[in-house]
């Protein structure tokens, strides 16, 4: 798949600094494939868009589909993109700010399962959000999302 047709996604890395420290926002991916799974099965709140869409506008629309709330006012910081296992290139912002977990209502999709079943049901994007520090952040989130959290880490040195 080449670079030009490949499926673009673009996200927040939401932090916070608590005692010095950076803190930030993950979100546990819904459906049956990740509920027994805990470590690389975190994200950024991100989603894929369109050509027509710049990726910081997707950025802020996806945060807000996935978690059912606005990100916070603020500024964007690019951190790069990286190309997931999967080929998806995902595009990714830094963004200072707090968030009140029990304000989140994460968006759903539909989804077969047991794939073939014929039997669709609704999940979660996102079945649970927690503020991680770096160290426990880089052993929670999928692996090609690591690079956001270095990044993140270099900018905030």
């Amino acid at each position: 798949m080449s670079a030009r047709t490949a499926r673009r996604s673009a996200g927040i890395v939401l932090y916070r600094v608590v005692s010095g420290a950076p803190q930030v926002l993950l979100g546990h991916m819904g459906g049956p494939f990740w509920a027994r799974r805990d470590a690389g099965a975190w994200t950024i709140p991100k989603g894929e868009y369109d050509p027509g869409e710049t990726p910081e506008a997707a950025a802020r629309r996806e945060f807000g589909e996935e978690l059912g709330v606005p990100p916070p006012e603020g500024g964007l910081v690019p951190l790069g993109e990286v190309r997931q296992s999967g080929g998806k290139i995902v595009t990714a912002f830094a963004l200072h700010g707090d968030l009140d977990l029990d304000a989140v209502v994460p968006g759903t999709f539909a989804l077969e399962w047991p794939k073939g079943s014929g039997i669709v049901r609704e999940y979660p994007e996102l079945d649970r959000v927690d503020w991680f520090d770096l160290d426990r952040a880089r052993d929670a989130v999928v692996v090609a999302q690591r690079v956001f959290l270095d990044r993140l880490e270099e900018r905030l040195a």
